[in-house]
């Protein structure tokens, strides 16, 4: 692969995997806008574990927390909230497994990779994002309930139609919920967490088979990159919600889609 596709593809993936700007929406653009040919599911799989360690150690402190309630789970006990932390999550990350597999297994995850599918996604949940994000905030991500994870877990299962964005979906079910917009997006950010290690592992599991010496290099590369990027864009975006709505990510979701339909229409 090219160097240059190799550090566009990894610094894409790593910059889009946590905004809600879904990162399969750019992706796509790359072979459109240039000569290059999809960057085969080695490279894929090896962003992915960029952005997922990317997330592991912004959010390492909850990550900790969440680890150390697993021992008291699988004993049955649910004595305090970091037992109660990884059970949301487990229950959260059920139904886009189910669903996903699902997908997959009748072939109708890639029949809707196409760019007027992602187009319209971007559009549509572009604007119910800012619909969600109008709601007051009454709730902080410590509030979090298993009614709301299995809510939550829901609203990420959309994810699964290209262009959505998997942070934006989970953030936008946790503003409808009420959670505050920094709450939502670490809520959603967590989630992230077994959901790209459930999705890495099949993804890995098939991309296993082409691996050979010569890739590792392109993997070591396109992981750190994608890192570095993801972990860039996580401090950016944490920041911003401090001040700012998310509307400006509203915007460009519809600038982008927008340009996708007009590009898949003509």
């Amino acid at each position: 692969m090219p160097l240059l596709q190799l550090i566009l593809v990894a610094l894409i993936q790593g910059i889009t995997e946590f905004l809600p700007v879904s990162s399969s929406g750019h992706l796509i653009l790359l072979p459109e806008l240039t000569s290059y040919d999809d960057q085969g599911l080695v490279i894929d799989v090896a962003v992915h574990v960029g952005t997922l360690v990317a997330v592991i150690l912004y959010f390492r402190r909850d990550v900790a927390i969440a680890l150390s309630g697993v021992p008291p789970l699988l004993r049955g006990r649910i004595d305090g909230w970091p037992a109660f932390l990884a059970l949301c999550l487990i229950v959260a990350t059920v139904p886009i497994v189910i669903v996903g597999f699902i997908l997959a297994a009748t072939g109708l995850a890639e029949a809707m990779r196409s760019m007027a599918v992602i187009g319209w996604t971007m559009l549509i949940f572009g604007a119910v994002l800012y619909w969600a994000d109008r709601r007051p905030e009454t709730r902080v991500a410590e509030s979090w309930t298993l009614k709301h994870a299995v809510i939550m877990g829901l609203w990420q299962v959309l994810a699964l139609i290209p262009g959505t964005s998997r942070s934006g979906i989970t953030i936008t079910g946790a503003r409808q919920l009420g959670y505050d917009r920094e709450g939502a997006a670490r809520l959603a950010m967590l989630m992230s967490i077994p959901t790209i290690l459930a999705s890495g592992v099949v993804a890995g599991a098939a991309a296993a088979p082409q691996l050979d010496a010569g890739a590792l290099r392109e993997i070591l590369l396109a992981a750190g990159m994608a890192c570095l990027a993801a972990l860039a864009a996580l401090a950016f975006m944490m920041r911003l919600l401090k001040s700012v709505s998310f509307t400006p990510y509203v915007i460009y979701r519809v600038i982008l889609g927008v340009i996708l339909l007009w590009i898949a229409y003509t």
